[in-house]
């Protein structure tokens, strides 16, 4: 009964939607950076290689070390406040802990792994091309899955404040 006194069912419907619109945003996020992927290259070696070490058919230039470091440097601090946002999401909903654990280390690795991917292509081997793909590939599908286990929970709460169980 103080819930609904409280008016706490009010700022927990709030809440829920504006966490919903949050993920409507990364989302969006989500699919640009497939694009801007993709706009580069693809998922095989050839592309990556061609892309970090540049290309003579092509008549672009190896990427430098700077804008490598530029990039990196907006990465790794936008990624890592993504990547906490959408594990800290995860970790208020009512799946497994199993499931928080593993998701959760395999976004933040693949975040790692695909700033690191770039860097190895570039300046230790260009085999680290199948690396790099792998990495994206790990990163893109963990936040998308992310992205749903948290709807997911937010769609069940939402079913729940709207049809409360008799108490």
């Amino acid at each position: 009964m103080r819930y609904f006194v409280t008016g706490e069912q009010h700022r927990k419907s709030l809440l829920n939607t504006l966490v919903l619109m949050f993920l409507v945003y990364i989302a969006l996020l989500w699919f640009s950076n497939g694009m801007m992927y993709f706009n580069h290259m693809d998922l095989t070696p050839d592309s990556v290689i061609a892309y970090y070490l540049g290309s003579e058919q092509q008549f672009t230039q190896p990427r430098s070390y700077q804008g490598m470091l530029e990039v990196s440097h907006f990465h790794l601090f936008s990624m890592g406040m993504l990547v906490l946002t959408l594990t800290h999401l995860m970790l208020m909903t009512e799946f497994s802990i199993r499931l928080k654990i593993w998701l959760s280390c395999l976004t933040y690795g693949g975040a790692l792994a695909d700033e690191a991917g770039g860097w190895l292509v570039r300046f230790v081997d260009p085999l680290f091309a199948w690396f790099k793909i792998a990495a994206f590939a790990v990163l893109e599908l963990s936040l998308a899955a992310l992205l749903i286990v948290v709807i997911i929970a937010l769609v069940r709460a939402r079913v729940r404040m709207n049809n409360p169980s008799p108490e």
